[in-house]
Parts: structure tokens; sequence; C-alpha cells
């Protein structure tokens, strides 16, 4: 079990921008940054506390895919249209994914990159 991950930004404040519209649709928030007056090395997401972090140690610009998880489609399309508002880059609408392409029957996932362009996701599994 994964206790929390990260990623590396270019741009900790442009991103966090980003992923507190992204996951906020979600029901994340941004539990915790780095340093503690005005978050420019880093910051971390979760309900109570951080699971996922951004952050300017590690290398930005990997192109990293992360998926999180939805509770119905309404929360995955709302992470689709907060992401894009947020200056996301669509790489795939909210929508069942093909079974011949590998996915299980009944993930519902859309695909936005971050302002890095690292792969970002949420996925709903009706089954």
């Amino acid at each position: 079990m994964i206790d929390h991950t990260g990623i590396g930004v270019a741009n900790v404040p442009r991103s966090a921008a980003f992923y507190d519209a992204a996951l906020g649709a979600l029901g994340w928030r941004r539990v915790m940054q780095l340093p503690d007056n005005d978050g420019a090395d880093g910051a971390g997401y979760g309900i109570d506390y951080p699971v996922f972090w951004i952050d300017r140690f590690h290398p930005s610009g990997v192109k990293q895919h992360t998926a999180f998880t939805a509770k119905s489609r309404a929360q995955v399309n709302a992470f689709h249209a907060a992401a894009l508002k947020a200056g996301g880059i669509d790489n795939g609408p909210p929508g069942l994914r093909n079974t011949a392409e590998g996915y299980p029957p009944g993930y519902y996932a859309p695909f936005v990159f971050d302002p890095d362009g690292n792969n970002m996701e949420a996925v709903y599994r009706e089954i």
C-alpha cells in the first residue's frame, strides 16, 4: 500500500493553482505547504493529510502519470472540467475506456496534462 507519492514541478505556485482546482473537484485540498508561509517549495494534497505532493526538489518535465480515485462519474467530469479551466490540456475526455485497449469493464476516466506535461487522470470504476 502506498502512503503518499509526488511529482516534481517547475513552478510550484503555478502547479498548485492547477491542483487546487483539479483535486478540489475530488474533495481533496491543499493540506500542507513548504515553507509554511508561502508554499514555493512544495504543496501536499489530500483530505486529512498529504497523500500527493508537488515540489521543486524532484525533477520536473519527466512526464509522469497519476490516476486519482473518484467516487462517481460526476466527480470524474468535475475533475476534467476544473483541470481544463485551471489551464490543463485535454488528453482524452471523460468516458468509458475500451476493454480492447486493456482497460477493465466499467473504467470511466478522462486524461489531462498538467502545467508540466504530466498526464493526470481521475478514474471511477463502475464494476
